[in-house]
């Protein structure tokens, strides 16, 4: 007896005890008794078990049976993994139960004390919904007399079969034996017994429906009889094999137990394995070939002694070819317009990467065997390459698999080991496609720019045979052995620099451009995905904080500085951060999350942005750059002083960019004439070009054109046309050359104010690629000679205070005046 001082009724519990008709009788059975579905046990009459109740409808019959006469049926599953039980789904047979004990714990399970008190048959079922209730009538025992010499002799069998239950089993607790001694009464002897017996929940069902009980007795001293010889056999063979240990052998214990037990049994181990592994592969969807190396491999390990070293690697080997998806393909889904909002929900803009794929799947939609395409997202970091591998996988309804290459500096890594090395693994590629259990993911080869490689090999080199359409198709792993068909699979590389991978490498794959996002886009995407992904993250919900976009613009102007939105996301995070605080603390908090709010949490400007300065000084010539981070402008600042020539650039330039300077000075000098400039100016005035700021290197072609105005602009001392930016790359012929990164550039001048750009004619095919919204108000100028850019970008007026040029102690007239362009 334990007691339970909490419950309150202040009643014992009853561990084991008689079944009580006449308690039933005083309750009274409910008309529709609600039937509680149980797996993995049966409930028999008199004996006390917990159950523990987690799924709905059993917490709703439970509770509300609890609260009532606390009495309830219970019937076992007849299938253990059907979550929603349901008519058919439950025997006809159970046992009328008193709930005794309820608990509700705190993961919001309830456990439950029940004892079971009659056994019962369904006649008919009422309602299935909200739980299962059903009309019953209520099973009399049926035992002979205990007095009778038949019913001594099972009683006396059951009890005796049960000590030796006891004693062979040291897993149960010697105060079983006390309570067996303590029944009396032959019916609930039976119970109990067979509901502690290892059998299963289809044996102990049997025993329950079973009326008559001297046969209900005789199945059941069967069942124990058999347990009693599994116990005996299980004592017999841990006997043998104890006498065979030693301190030498002990590591050899689980596998002399195994070994008894088969002998037992009479199956030859190690064959048995291997004819069972002979039996999978004739199942699976490979090749001649393939299964042809299968059936070679096994044979020659049937050849091996089991105890041999080589004879796990073997088995593993078999195995692992068993595991392979040969010819196993996912079936893509093919709904174009399902792809298409995929794509769209889970990434803003990268227009170009959603159409290839769309494009992808359309040609595979009419062409089924196509092979899949190798693409190579290169782009500044944080800008979606890598999840948007996640929503192409997603579209195509395909897995997804990923591998990063960041640091791989070894070719077994791809390729992997020949399996005669310890510890041999087949490499990434087939060991990912093991996991994915699919011949046709999606597969992500994160970062093949940073591969390294070193004395151990290239792995450069070992995707090229990966990576080419031609040849992926017979992939050999050295771990395999035999050739594996990529073909199908959708490979798709990601990179920040095109100029660290391997030229045939990069030849075999299709690359797309992901330019940085643009303010705009920025916006959208904090919008629609950051701040929600943040809020749920943080623990707010929708309407406990807002942003206002201006607070969004100032995050992203003021506070981060990439092409991407990596840093952003922290950002907006430490907002969210703060007023989670608030909210915890239940301060009072602005709910809608303005500049100030932002400025508040976030500390002063990280940032400062580049605005245009006025054209008062000569020489000064606002340019165009891209940075990682986006697009910026920079100012070319050029001064003269008396000298003798001498040229110096500062501003921590590039090689490519002191090239350019050079260049622009050699063709001012050798068209001095056509600007109206003394050609003796050159040798009397030192000239020094600065591009700030100093701290920051700096380098490319980019300001070509805009070094060049910048001289012009000096040695004529004409003004520089207001609001006017450019960017170009110039020959010595005065040819202007095109450039990249135009989207980011543009956008860096409209924020900074510009209202004319100057560009080289062939870029004008980037500028059609530019959405229409983000280069309105501006006028851009293409050109195609450097003549065209003076033209345009200076004026005929001069400066204030323009300087006297002396040339051998001959003051001459201002430079240019007597010829105004």
């Amino acid at each position: 007896m334990l007691s339970d001082n909490d419950d309150d009724s202040g009643e014992m519990i009853q561990l084991i005890s008689p079944e009580d008709d006449e308690e039933i009788e005083k309750i009274g059975l409910p008309s529709d008794l609600p039937i509680l579905p149980i797996r993995n046990t049966v409930l028999f009459p008199g004996v006390v078990i917990p159950i523990t109740v987690g799924r709905q409808r059993s917490i709703k019959l439970v509770k509300k049976a609890y609260r009532g006469k606390r009495i309830i049926g219970v019937s076992a599953q007849k299938n253990n993994n059907n979550e929603e039980p349901g008519i058919e789904d439950v025997y006809r047979t159970g046992t009328v139960a008193k709930i005794i004990k309820m608990l509700v714990l705190p993961d919001g399970n309830t456990t439950i004390i029940i004892q079971g008190k009659k056994r019962f048959e369904v006649e008919s079922f009422i309602q299935e919904e909200p739980y299962i209730t059903a009309k019953v009538k209520l099973i009399d025992e049926s035992f002979p007399d205990k007095k009778k010499k038949e019913t001594k002799a099972i009683v006396h069998s059951l009890k005796d079969a049960a000590s030796k239950i006891l004693k062979l089993n040291p897993e149960i607790p010697q105060e079983a034996q006390s309570a067996l001694d303590n029944i009396e009464s032959p019916s609930f002897l039976t119970h109990f017994l067979s509901s502690n017996i290892s059998a299963d929940v289809s044996d102990k069902q049997k025993l329950l429906e079973i009326n008559d009980g001297m046969k209900r007795a005789t199945l059941l001293l069967e069942f124990m009889l058999k347990d009693i010889q599994m116990l005996e056999l299980r004592q017999e063979i841990h006997n043998k094999v104890h006498s065979d240990i030693d301190q030498q052998q002990r590591d050899y214990y689980l596998r002399q137990q195994m070994k008894v037990l088969q002998d037992e049994l009479g199956y030859d181990g190690p064959d048995q394995e291997v004819e069972i592994l002979r039996a999978r592969g004739a199942k699976k969807k490979w090749s001649l070939e393939v299964a042809k190396h299968f059936n070679k491999e096994l044979d020659k390990i049937m050849r091996m002694n089991p105890a041999a070293a080589e004879y796990p690697v073997s088995m593993n080997y078999a195995e692992f070819l068993l595991d392979l998806p040969w010819q196993e393909y996912s079936k893509d889904n093919f709904d174009l317009n399902r792809a298409q909002k995929i794509l769209d929900k889970d990434h803003f803009g990268l227009e170009k990467v959603k159409d290839r794929i769309i494009e992808y799947l359309a040609v595979l939609k009419l062409k089924a065997d196509m092979r899949g395409p190798i693409l190579c997202l290169y782009g500044p970091p944080g800008v979606g390459k890598t999840s948007l591998g996640k929503s192409i996988a997603r579209a195509l309804n395909r897995k997804y698999v990923r591998m990063s290459l960041g640091g791989v500096h070894d070719e077994a890594e791809i390729r992997g080991h020949r399996k005669t090395y310890v510890g041999a693994m087949p490499g990434k590629i087939i060991l990912n496609l093991k996991k994915a259990k699919t011949s046709n993911p999606v597969y992500i080869l994160d970062e093949i720019d940073k591969v390294n490689s070193d004395f151990r090999g290239d792995p450069s080199s070992a995707l090229l045979e990966v990576l080419d359409p031609e040849q992926n198709s017979t992939f050999a792993d050295n771990y395999l052995e035999t050739e594996y068909d990529l073909s199908k699979v959708l490979f798709v590389a990601t990179a920040n620099s095109l100029d660290t991978i391997h030229p045939a490498l990069r030849d075999r794959m299709e690359i797309i451009e992901i330019s940085g996002y643009t303010l705009q886009e920025k916006v959208q995407i904090a919008k629609k995905h950051l701040i929600p992904k943040q809020k749920l993250e943080h623990g707010l919900k929708a309407k406990d904080v807002t942003f206002e976009e201006k607070a969004v613009v100032k995050i992203i102007e003021d506070y981060t500085r990439e092409s991407g939105v990596r840093n952003l996301e922290r950002t907006i995070g430490s907002v969210i951060r703060n007023l989670a605080k608030s909210i915890a603390m239940e301060q009072e908090y602005s709910k809608k999350v303005t500049v100030k709010d932002v400025v508040r949490i976030l500390g002063a400007e990280v940032y400062d942005k580049e605005f245009y300065q006025d054209n008062k000084t000569p020489g000064v010539v606002t340019g165009l750059a891209w940075t990682q981070v986006g697009g910026e402008i920079l100012f070319i600042e050029s001064s003269l002083s008396r000298g003798k020539g001498k040229l110096t650039l500062s501003g921590q330039l590039g090689d490519v960019m002191k090239e350019s300077a050079i260049t622009a000075l050699s063709y001012l000098k050798s068209n001095a004439d056509k600007l109206n400039i003394h050609y003796k100016v050159f040798d009397n005035y030192d000239l020094h070009v600065h591009v700030p700021a100093g701290a920051v290197p700096k380098d490319g072609p980019s300001a070509g054109i805009t070094m060049l105005t910048s001289l012009a602009s000096v040695f004529t001392q004409r003004k520089v046309k207001d609001k006017v930016a450019m960017t170009g790359e110039i020959t010595l012929r005065g040819k202007v050359l095109p450039v990249g990164g135009i989207k980011e550039k543009i956008l860096a001048a409209k924020r900074a104010g510009i209202k004319e750009i100057i560009l080289s004619e062939r870029n004008r095919k980037d500028i059609e690629e530019i959405k229409e919204i983000y280069i309105k108000d501006l006028a851009i100028h293409y050109v195609d000679k450097v003549d065209e850019v003076i033209h345009l970008a200076l004026l005929n007026e001069k400066v204030e205070d323009p300087i006297d040029f002396y040339i051998e102690d001959d003051k001459l007239a201002k430079a240019g005046l007597e010829q105004p362009f």
